[in-house]
Parts: structure tokens; C-alpha cells; sequence
């Protein structure tokens, strides 16, 4: 599936956004890769700035404090856009992030179903050591519960929608390029 905005054309970036565990970024670097420039993960800068873990934010600073580090990674991205951009799956809860991205690039949405991501992240253990519980609920119930609030804000965020849950990420890399020259973007 695909949408498109008539702004898309005038945009540089690609920024991939969607709920953990749908790939954001390993197919970030996979597409920075195809496209020879750099990728910047928001939680990464995060996580540099901070000097200390996502989940040592959270236990600190609380969701807010989290939340406003990311406003200032994406920010900060702008200001010098890279050719990819992977975004912490709640970056989308900020309007304001919406809106400077939407400037400087593309947002391409990975999509993935419920079971796919649970099991993406349960096999992902730098994710689960490094990354706070975002709702009081257990792992399965976490991922469909932020799934269902999210995905409205994902859609209404997305250029471009991609299904990220039955290829190799480099596939998936090559499927968003041909989906953004299909639109004239690339």
C-alpha cells in the first residue's frame, strides 16, 4: 500500500517510522547503504547526547524527559538532514516532529503484523536490555496496544507505507526506493 502528498517531491530524506521491532534501523542502514549516505538513528542521538541508555532516560527523567531529548535529536537532524533517518517509534506522538520532518523528508511507514514484531523484539536482546516497558502491560499485550493507539498517528505521519515482515531488510530497502521512484521522489 501507498500514499502520497504532493510536497514529497520537494524533500531529500527518507525517514522510516513505525513501532519497534519493524525494522526502522536495520533497513535504514540497508537504504542509506543503496543510496551511499549516511543513516541517523533518533535514539541513537539520543543515547550519545544523554550519555547514558533509553531505558536509564526513562528511570531518570520519566517518558517526558525521553521525549524531549527526541524532540531535540529530531531537531538537530534537520538542521543537516542525512539521506535516511530512523525515528524511535514514538517519535510520531509529537506533532511537532511530524511537521519538521515533513520538511526535510519522506516518511515511509514500516508496517508489520502483531506477531511479527513480538517476536522481532523478543529475539532482539540490546533492545529489551536498553529499552524501557512503554505501557504497564506484559510483551504481547505492550506491542498490540501500541500498535492500535499508534497506528492512526503512523498513517497520518506516512508518504509511503511499507510492509516490512516477510523479506530481508536489504529487500525491503530496495521495495522503499522503487515504491518513492514509482512516485516521482527518488
Amino acid at each position: 500500500m501507498m500514499t502520497s502528498r504532493d510536497t514529497c517531491a520537494r524533500r531529500g530524506s527518507i525517514a522510516l517510522i513505525g513501532l519497534r521491532g519493524s525494522g526502522k534501523t536495520t533497513v535504514g542502514r540497508e537504504l542509506a547503504a543503496l543510496l551511499g549516505g549516511p543513516c541517523v538513528d533518533t535514539d541513537d542521538l539520543v543515547v550519545r547526547h544523554a550519555g547514558k541508555s533509553i531505558d536509564a532516560i526513562f528511570e531518570e527523567e520519566g517518558e517526558d524527559g525521553f521525549r524531549r531529548r527526541e524532540r531535540d535529536a529530531v531537531m538537530q537532524i534537520i538542521t543537516d538532514p542525512p539521506a535516511v533517518i530512523s525515528l524511535g517509534g514514538g517519535a510520531v506522538l509529537d506533532e511537532g516532529n511530524v511537521r519538521a520532518l515533513r520538511r526535510v523528508a519522506t516518511l515511509v511507514w514500516l508496517t508489520a503484523p502483531v506477531e511479527v514484531l513480538r517476536q522481532r523484539i523478543a529475539s532482539d536482546e540490546t533492545s529489551s536490555e536498553s529499552r524501557p516497558a512503554l505501557t504497564v502491560l506484559s510483551g504481547p499485550e505492550e506491542v498490540e496496544r501500541l500498535l492500535r493507539e499508534r497506528s492512526p498517528l503512523y498513517e497520518r505521519a506516512a508518504d509511503v507505507v511499507v510492509d516490512s515482515s516477510s523479506d530481508k531488510p536489504r529487500n525491503i530497502a530496495r521495495t522503499i526506493l522503487s515504491e518513492l521512484e514509482g512516485l516521482g521522489l527518488s
